[in-house]
């Protein structure tokens, strides 16, 4: 029997490099593992947390879906589906929610960030805290233990979630029998964490981004803004600068031992710019043309997350039919 692992994404927003090498590279080598089942879904009832408009969710979704497709998702070789299409996961929360202590909700980082910021603002520690962020880890753990999850992918920040996930699901089998798998966290100590166009840490929050799958003359135009420091011409250059950082990325180690001397004679930042977008675009642009392709036929990318649905329906089912017989409400 194959060990399941469950990756899911929100759609919350256009995805850029960083999410590619710290989250979507990873997931998608798992399935190279002959021992691995792998699960990966969109977390569109995730994103109410945070999205407002049906626009934005419907444009994300399909830029998350896309993504994944382009950067090398196999329907054939995982399983890929939408988490609103899995009416069990719903379900199995309502269930678990009335094993889970309060207190346990109290210590998830993101409702803690929130009254600590209420708290310093001088306002209601609840102020704008609705139910569905407050109860956000206990829909996580019905996502991963419904299908038999063994590992979960996750990054160092996002380990509580697993954890959470865990104490509920031993919650739950102490008071009902062995009946959840109890899930474990699969962390990478080799995550990328890539630096942004100015300097700090990659993230939409910073507005430092860049797009993954932008057009060509937007990737050179982020590419050509990215800071460098004040070393003039002909002067060796860092090579812990961010551009020698990202070009380690997307090059060959020929490419890259090449770079390497260059900036030790003295490289043009221009000149270094020049090559770090050519190697750059000579990577994403394939990737960016399937990815253009499945934004612009929708409807195949619904039929491949059908197609997923249907593969995940029935470990579903199985799943809660133990779990209804266990809590006595079938037979």
């Amino acid at each position: 029997m194959k060990n399941i692992i469950l990756t899911g994404v929100k759609p919350t927003g256009t995805p850029h490099l960083g999410n590619y090498f710290g989250a979507i590279k990873p997931a998608i080598e798992l399935m190279q593992d002959p021992d691995a089942q792998c699960f990966y879904f969109i977390a569109d009832y995730h994103a109410l947390t945070t999205l407002r408009s049906a626009d934005e969710m419907r444009q994300y979704f399909y830029e998350i879906a896309c993504t994944w497709l382009a950067a090398g998702l196999d329907p054939d070789k995982a399983v890929f589906y939408r988490q609103s299409d899995i009416p069990e996961v719903f379900e199995l929360t309502t269930i678990i929610s009335n094993v889970t202590p309060k207190g346990l909700m109290n210590r998830a980082h993101a409702y803690k960030a929130c009254v600590e910021k209420n708290e310093a603002a001088g306002v209601d520690r609840d102020a704008d805290v609705n139910m569905g962020l407050y109860n956000y880890p206990i829909l996580m753990a019905a996502d991963i233990m419904l299908f038999n999850t063994k590992y979960v992918p996750v990054g160092q920040d996002q380990k509580q979630h697993v954890e959470i996930a865990r104490d509920i699901a031993q919650y739950f089998n102490k008071k009902y029998g062995k009946s959840l798998m109890v899930p474990n966290a699969k962390i990478s100590e080799e995550v990328a964490t890539l630096t942004g166009l100015d300097g700090r840490k990659m993230s939409k929050s910073y507005n430092n981004v860049i797009p993954l799958f932008c057009p060509e003359k937007q990737l050179n135009k982020c590419v050509m803004s990215i800071k460098t420091d004040c070393a003039g011409a002909n002067d060796p250059k860092d090579t812990n600068s961010i551009l020698f950082t990202l070009y380690k990325l997307f090059a060959s180690p020929e490419q890259i031992a090449a770079y390497e001397q260059a900036f030790h004679d003295g490289i043009l930042w221009s000149e270094a710019k020049k090559q770090l977008f050519e190697v750059m675009n000579a990577y994403l642009a394939p990737m960016r043309e399937k990815y253009d392709y499945y934004m612009a036929h929708h409807d195949e990318v619904d039929d491949i997350l059908a197609q997923g649905a249907a593969k995940a329906r029935p470990i579903a089912r199985e799943t809660m039919e133990r779990i209804r017989k266990a809590i006595g409400v079938r037979g």
